[in-house]
């Protein structure tokens, strides 16, 4: 069996901080268009309908990217290796604030999120730079970073968007957005060469027998599937829930600047990600997947709950929009609350499984995670609009219920794995 070998302890923990920020920054261009898309649309004079396939075409370039260059990981020196995607991720946004046309915006956004896949290439450094019972604490700061940049990039892209619209009018406000992002992914190049140490890939891997190992790992790893499968269908009802979220305020008369305050809501609760691996830590990783699921599942019964009796105040006429929007928020504090739990659990398991191989574990699971968001993102406009709050809620508890089954029957340990390499699982 292969062992991992022993971090490099001179510096365990101070690279953490800087590993999330790197994440951060990573995952926010996918998200930085969703905000701008009236105004982009406004730019080159085409309805809502067409802007919006500028979001589409970066969550394609992300999946593509992710299971097209995440396996690198394994393959390259990762220092050199995330330096180049952030020049060239500075690059496209760069470019994407200077498009001339939608076609070639099409393309850049594309580009530029396949480029930001370099987010799961920097989360799985982060278990190699603690040590063995600390892993969960490690991968829970690098999470906090990551969710905070899928939160608050909205609230960013939309912020700047405002204040470079006071500012000029000789240039549109969303190419500002993209320029500003453009020069932090820049600065970061530097600063991940001075910062980060250099990490050689563990095993002597083509890049061909990288992607050929792909199947192999998830045909070879039943703890990697059952992670797959609960991942897919806990970010379905995330994804679920955001994608209609602003129809949902529409209904109560609340508009962008509100649904967009509720990204900063939401990432009150990022803060738990490292007290979650804390406790990932101190009971393992199933336990701390086992608190999120459950937690995500009360989530979503507080949505529906919180729905109805405001959807009823407001047919009668007794809408208290602030006790409404406070409750709401609290509900979704806690939905992300167990998201968290539920991703850290998850993770921290499957990179626990053959740490030679951790970015093509992560290429796997992340994967199936978008697909498993993608699929509920399709299908919850259609149930908004033929179902309302009912039908979000329960395709939600569907979806989560499911995630719980499939948790209830997996193995809390693979029968290959001992527990002197996985020091984090505590012995039951």
């Amino acid at each position: 069996m292969q062992h991992e070998a022993p971090p490099d302890t001179t510096k365990p923990h101070a690279h953490l901080g800087f590993l999330g920020l790197c994440c951060g920054v990573g995952v926010s261009t996918i998200y930085l268009c969703q905000p701008l898309l009236p105004e982009m649309g406004a730019t080159f004079g085409v309805n809502a309908a067409a802007a919006g396939q500028v979001g589409v075409a970066t969550q394609v370039g992300y999946a593509l990217g992710m299971l097209s260059f995440t396996p690198l990981g394994d393959t390259l020196e990762r220092r050199k290796l995330i330096m180049r995607m952030f020049a060239m991720v500075s690059v496209a946004l760069l470019l994407q604030a200077c498009a001339p046309s939608l076609p070639l915006l099409l393309l850049l956004s594309a580009t530029s999120g396949a480029m930001a896949c370099v987010t799961h290439i920097v989360l799985p450094i982060a278990p190699d730079l603690a040590a063995p019972r600390e892993r969960g604490k490690a991968i829970g700061v690098v999470m906090t970073g990551l969710l905070s940049g899928v939160l608050l990039a909205r609230t960013f892209a939309g912020w700047v968007s405002e204040l470079a619209a006071h500012m000029t009018s000789r240039i549109a406000s969303w190419r500002v957005v993209f320029l500003v992002a453009a020069l932090v992914s820049a600065a970061l190049v530097p600063a991940i060469k001075r910062l980060m140490p250099e990490l050689p890939p563990k095993e002597k891997l083509t890049y061909g027998e990288a992607m050929r190992s792909l199947w192999d790992l998830l045909r070879e790893e039943p703890l990697l599937r059952e992670s797959c499968i609960v991942g897919a269908l806990s970010f379905g009802t995330f994804s679920a829930f955001w994608n209609t979220f602003a129809f949902v305020m529409a209904s109560h008369g609340q508009g962008a600047a509100v649904t967009g305050t509720f990204g900063l809501v939401a990432a009150a609760g990022a803060a738990v990600a490292s007290t979650a691996g804390k406790l990932s830590d101190r009971r393992g990783p199933r336990f701390v997947l086992s608190v999120g699921l459950g937690i995500l599942a009360m989530s979503y019964v507080g949505i529906y709950l919180t729905e109805r009796v405001a959807t009823h105040a407001q047919v009668a006429g007794h809408l208290h929009l602030w006790p409404y929007l406070l409750t709401l928020g609290a509900v979704v504090i806690l939905m992300d609350i167990g998201m968290q739990g539920m991703q850290l659990g998850n993770q921290s398991r499957i990179f626990a499984l053959r740490p030679a191989a951790r970015s093509r574990i992560n290429t796997i699971y992340m994967t199936c995670y978008f697909v498993g968001g993608a699929i509920a993102s399709a299908l919850s406009p259609i149930l908004w609009q033929h179902y309302g709050i009912g039908g979000i809620c329960g395709l939600e508890l569907v979806f989560i219920l499911l995630a719980i089954w499939r948790h209830a029957t997996g193995r809390p340990v693979p029968r290959h794995v001992s527990r002197a390499d996985v020091p984090m699982l505590p012995v039951e």
